[in-house]
């Protein structure tokens, strides 16, 4: 089996750290973790791996988060990967900080990367991972919220929050989406 991990941020060193790059961070740790390295293809860095007896691509759009569906799309067909094995990683304001949700489908709740993937590969339907990345911010301040580093607090509670969603991405390649949704989320 293949599958295609997407982690959903904006490229350059202005974006790095900030909240709005949480599915970079998470699949940067995965990577680090499995010893592999991403390497500058069409659309974005990837990194392939294996898991058990699974083929992950690990795909960090090039595209900047509100085309990320380009990237997603290309990928899907250049590695003949279906929808129910894609897996997006992408941070939730609606979510408090750390806290992981796993669906298997959904709308995109007014995630401009979302929103763009589900245009561009005609569909609702597949996994993603929201990371909670809160919503302390006053009326009108959103952009500049998602696009701020991580507070001294949010960054030492990060690599165990990381940790999990790690986690989270195996078991759904190893064991299944109702299997990592029921011994993962709110965990």
């Amino acid at each position: 089996m293949k599958y295609l991990i997407v982690g959903l941020g904006n490229i350059g060193a202005e974006y790095q750290d900030t909240r709005h790059n949480i599915g970079f961070t998470i699949l940067d740790a995965f990577a680090e973790a499995s010893n592999v390295v991403f390497q500058s293809k069409r659309y974005g860095a990837v990194a392939q791996m294996r898991l058990k007896n699974q083929l992950l691509v690990l795909l960090k759009p090039s595209t900047y988060m509100n085309l990320s569906g380009e990237a997603v799309r290309y990928w899907m067909q250049k590695e003949k990967i279906d929808l129910d094995h894609v897996l997006v990683v992408v941070d939730d304001l609606a979510l408090p900080f750390g806290t992981i949700r796993l669906r298997g489908k959904g709308a995109d709740g007014g995630h401009n990367g979302l929103k763009n993937i589900n245009q561009l590969v005609g569909s609702q339907n597949y996994a993603r991972l929201r990371f909670g990345i809160g919503s302390d911010f006053p009326e009108g301040a959103q952009v500049d919220y998602v696009l701020s580093p991580l507070t001294r607090e949010e960054r030492e509670l990060l690599p165990d929050r990381v940790g999990k969603a790690v986690d989270t991405i195996k078991a759904f390649c190893l064991s299944g989406l109702s299997f990592a949704m029921t011994n993962f989320n709110n965990k």
